[in-house]
């Protein structure tokens, strides 16, 4: 949710801190802060409500001196959006500093007893008291600052990931993570700290991921052969493993577009393509997953698949369910992770459990897949980001990469989830035969067509933006799709709600008729996904419903429907395909009619009001 970036080196800290701010916004943006510890030894603490920008704006007449800092960008989870409840937080004395992402569950029980040993608090967050505890166990039990930090962290019950300065230590950073990232980047004579690799790309490529539980120290004075020293919370010594970032800075600049989300629509020819290399060969008509290659005997004796994810990822589970069903003939059960991970579900050891996230942190998929892996379920992840929770807990997976998503509205990873279960449901099946040879090879070859077709559909992008003005004044919505069509419905009108703020709800079309059809009118669009397959006859049955009750329909149809052009008020033409891939070309005109419709509306499509990218808290 929130984000992390801390510097420790010879240059000034500030300007780098809030560069990294300004990269991790899109992890949270109600309010920021900085602390640095100048030359006289003084931590400075500045605070803003708002965006990065608004925190510049304060600091430009502070003293910002200083080669070492931590920095936060917030995403409220205690206390309200506010300067007073923004990072970083000062401990009592105002000697240490903290910031922090993730959430303390037993923050409360840990306040009473700090307010009874006379503490008191000038927030509302669960942060200010971990910081307060840090103080308090340093000074009681006599110990270093890390001992202490190691301490505390002993009695917390949640989520974290904190990094902390004391001004009498001004060489010294110190970070600790469990269930939300935290990444330290290893330069020259310098180092750097973020919740993700994006504020550290620009200096270098050398990273440790921190794992839960573990405490970094950095210390990197003259002499000192360990600047970075890691321990468990229960003073273990660990090795900490130095790896190479795959990400260039490029991917983390808008390109002449102006917004993230529409260079991200607009890249996914390129990323579907990325996304294929080297496991897909339509030369050969076959298709190779490692994932799956090396643990085939669990997917092929697997009595039930079961599908764990939350929001855009869950969509595109619903999809895989339909894939892997028909393809892999095995029985798929999908789940939101917030409710799995919380219902007692029956798991058995033949289980295969795929987990899907983009970041790779997303805290309900990360816990469920945890209580799945516990029953003795094998765990198979699709993921976006290398060496993110998610990958590195799972038995097995495959990697999207699709590059950074800065957008906090999925656009490019759906896609490439979508054509990751897409391949893997195609591997199965074949092993298992139970895909007709002709069919895998007739799939395998369109594979290889989508992201020229997806091209096509981009050019309907400027008749789309033209179109979507009409409708900016609606305050409800309705998307309906069948089939492998229905998950799309779903997520368009997820994107919709997402960056406009317009209410909007997808519904199986068929299902119209047990209720929605009451909503129908003139004031209220219904967007209908209909490709020329499956239902295709019955779904126009609905649209003809819908029109004869006033409403007003756009309709996403294969190229050359004229039966639905004649009734729908609006048409947007995709390429025809293979049924199980019309998703990967039926959303690309939902998203950029969402993105359309926002920007009539003036929202910040970027950065929409309470979301953030990665949902690292409950």
């Amino acid at each position: 949710m929130c984000g992390i970036v801390g510097y420790i080196g010879k240059r000034k800290a500030y300007p780098i801190l809030i560069k990294g701010l300004h990269r991790l916004e899109y992890r949270g943006y109600d309010s920021a802060g900085v602390a640095l510890i100048n030359e006289q030894g003084q931590l400075n603490v500045y605070k803003a409500k708002g965006k990065v920008s608004e925190l510049e704006a304060f600091c430009s007449t502070k003293d910002i001196d200083g080669t070492i800092g931590i920095a936060h960008t917030r995403w409220a989870t205690h206390g309200e959006p506010n300067t007073a409840n923004a990072h970083p937080h000062y401990s009592e004395s105002e000697r240490l500093a903290i910031i922090h992402n993730g959430i303390i569950e037993n923050y409360a029980v840990l306040k009473a007893g700090l307010m009874e040993q006379g503490y008191t608090f000038k927030s509302d967050t669960d942060t200010e008291v971990l910081v307060q505890l840090v103080e308090y166990t340093q000074i009681n039990r006599h110990v270093d600052l890390k001992t202490a930090v190691q301490l505390a962290l002993q009695q917390v019950v949640g989520a974290y990931a904190i990094a902390i300065l004391d001004k009498t230590h001004p060489d010294t950073l110190i970070a600790a993570r469990k269930g939300s990232p935290l990444v330290v980047g290893i330069g020259e004579e310098e180092y750097f700290l973020a919740s993700d690799a994006t504020p550290i790309v620009e200096y270098t490529d050398q990273v440790i991921y921190i794992e839960d539980e573990e405490v970094v120290v950095i210390h990197p004075v003259t002499g000192n052969p360990s600047p970075v020293t890691v321990t468990t919370i229960n003073n273990v010594t660990k090795t900490p493993e130095i790896k190479r970032l795959e990400l260039s800075l490029s991917q983390l600049e808008k390109g002449g577009y102006p917004h993230f989300m529409l260079k991200e629509i607009f890249e996914q020819p390129r990323t579907l393509t990325d996304s294929m290399r080297g496991r897909v060969n339509v030369r050969q008509d076959n298709i190779a997953l490692s994932g799956f290659i090396d643990n085939k005997d669990r997917f092929l004796n697997a009595k039930r698949i079961i599908i764990t994810a939350c929001g855009t990822s869950w969509h595109a589970g619903l999809i895989a369910m339909y894939a892997i069903e028909e393809f892999a003939q095995i029985p798929v059960e999908v789940e939101y992770s917030s409710e799995f991970r919380y219902r007692k579900p029956v798991i058995n050891k033949d289980d295969v459990v795929i987990a899907i996230s983009q970041s790779g942190e997303t805290a309900d998929t990360l816990a469920a897949i945890q209580l799945a892996k516990s029953k003795g379920a094998f765990i198979f992840s699709i993921c976006n980001v290398v060496g993110a929770s998610i990958p590195r807990v799972s038995d097995s997976g495959c990697y999207t990469h699709v590059g950074p998503e800065i957008g906090v509205a999925s656009t490019k990873a759906f896609t490439a989830q979508v054509t990751a279960l897409t391949m893997l449901a195609l591997c199965i099946g074949r092993e298992k035969g139970t895909i007709d040879k002709e069919k895998f090879v007739s799939i395998v070859r369109e594979l290889g067509q989508i992201p020229s077709k997806i091209e096509r559909v981009l050019g309907e992008d400027k008749r789309i933006s033209d179109f979507a003005k009409i409708f900016s004044y609606a305050q409800n919505f309705i998307y309906l799709g069948r089939g492998y069509n229905f998950p799309v419905a779903l997520e368009g009108a997820l994107k919709l709600k997402e960056i406009s703020y317009i209410h909007a709800e997808g519904y199986p079309a068929a299902e119209m008729k047990h209720g929605p059809i009451a909503l129908i009118s003139q004031e209220m669009p219904v967007v209908v996904v209909a490709p020329r397959c499956g239902t295709y006859e019955k779904v126009v049955s609905n649209i003809q419903e819908i029109k004869a009750r006033k409403g007003r329909v756009i309709a996403v149809v294969t190229e050359g429907d004229e039966l639905v052009r004649k009734i729908a008020d609006y048409c947007i033409e995709v390429p025809a395909t293979e049924e199980c891939l019309t998703p990967l070309l039926t959303v690309i005109p939902l998203q950029l009619l969402a993105y359309h419709i926002a920007v009539v509306k003036g929202c910040d499509v970027d950065q929409p009001r309470n979301l953030a990218k990665s949902v690292t808290v409950e």
